[in-house]
């Protein structure tokens, strides 16, 4: 099968990967635990669902597909009630959030597999910088045509997930300034950014053939654009979040997008517009500084709002899809948090406020992952 044969997959569907910080239970900071723990979890009923990732100090899961909300919510609690239980006999723990607040990047290892290490090789120091951990979200599509369409409507909505995401205000021991300092380490990479702006999967296909004969990749995972299609799944992949404090968290998210996915599938509103990358880097960048306070502009509109604004306005015109895709409460969820200021980042800085130790952060950081959150 050649790579860029478009494998369809029921529309609407949705999976998840979270990307995983493994600490060491004495000050928090990250270990190189996982070849420990992936040991661990291949005894498991999740053996296939939790894999390497570039540094011995991660580990990514992967949920199973889905249409429903409530069932991944309760995939991904039974994965991480899963880690919780093997992290204990190993003295490790696990967070979720962007950074990891005061790792040192020159600290961390390469875990040895030949893509990890063949990315080292190529991108140096940047391979390790590259220790951030970040939510992906796939989107099922019934062919290429339609997964090129629903990409280039989702790149509208990139800075608010963004906003919503947020997770990583700290980094290498200080304060950014940023919602989300996470996109600065991927913004380093040569093939990050967006998707050209080619209007079928007949013009995507050229222009990757294109791109390989010049050897600038070598596969899809060379890209590391924000949304990326994904012909081997059948996917449009949603790759901007930074991995939520918990797992209900990142189920809302996907809800989220599973709606825009509907809207854009079935309704077709609008068509894809140059417009939106004239504007993209901008709003993008509004979105990481500044979270919801940041300064939107529409590019089909050229209005100015602020991205809390935006998002209410999105969230409340979702509504009929919600209700069609039974995920009213994850909706309600995203809104309440925009609404009261609760953002993931907020609550991180809150904390360090109080406690006054970025080891504390962590600490409270991986607690907040690891055990069961209401609701």
């Amino acid at each position: 099968m050649d790579e860029m044969d478009f494998q369809s997959s029921p529309q609407l569907s949705m999976g998840v990967e979270l990307e995983l910080q493994v600490l060491n239970t004495r000050d928090y900071n990250l270990t190189r635990g996982a070849p420990d723990l992936l040991r661990l979890l291949a005894r498991t009923p999740y053996k296939d669902t939790v894999k390497p990732e570039i540094a011995e100090s991660m580990i990514e899961i992967n949920s199973s597909i889905h249409t429903r909300h409530d069932e991944l919510v309760q995939e991904l609690r039974g994965i991480r009630d899963e880690i919780a239980r093997q992290c204990g006999k190993l003295n490790l723990t696990v967070a979720g959030g962007g950074t990891h607040a005061f790792h040192q990047w020159s600290e961390q290892r390469i875990f040895d597999m030949p893509r990890f290490h063949q990315l080292s090789e190529l991108y140096g120091y940047l391979a390790k910088q590259f220790v951030v951990f970040g939510q992906h979200v796939h989107l099922g599509c019934p062919n290429g045509d339609d997964a090129v369409y629903l990409l280039h409507m989702l790149s509208r909505h990139i800075p608010q997930f963004i906003v919503l995401s947020g997770a990583s205000p700290f980094s290498q021991g200080e304060d950014t300034a940023f919602h989300t300092s996470r996109l600065n380490a991927i913004n380093a990479f040569p093939l990050s950014g967006h998707m050209p702006f080619v209007q079928s999967w007949a013009e995507f296909t050229a222009f990757f053939e294109r791109m390989k004969s010049f050897g600038v990749i070598g596969s899809m995972k060379d890209f590391y654009w924000d949304i990326r299609p994904k012909p081997g799944y059948g996917t449009v992949e949603l790759r901007i979040c930074d991995t939520p404090l918990t797992v209900e968290k990142a189920a809302a998210l996907a809800a989220f997008a599973q709606c825009l996915a509907r809207y854009y599938l079935t309704e077709r509103p609008q068509q894809p517009s140059p417009d939106v990358y004239e504007l993209y880097a901008y709003n993008r960048f509004q979105a990481c500084r500044f979270g919801a306070q940041g300064n939107f502009i529409n590019p089909y509109t050229g209005v100015h709002s602020e991205l809390g604004a935006d998002i209410a306005q999105t969230l409340a015109q979702m509504r009929p899809q919600a209700e069609r895709l039974q995920c009213q409460p994850a909706l309600l969820a995203l809104q309440a948090e925009v609404q009261g200021g609760q953002a993931d980042s907020q609550w991180l800085r809150e904390v360090l406020q109080r406690e006054q130790a970025m080891s504390d952060v962590v600490r409270l950081q991986a607690e907040r992952w690891m055990q069961p959150q209401p609701g």
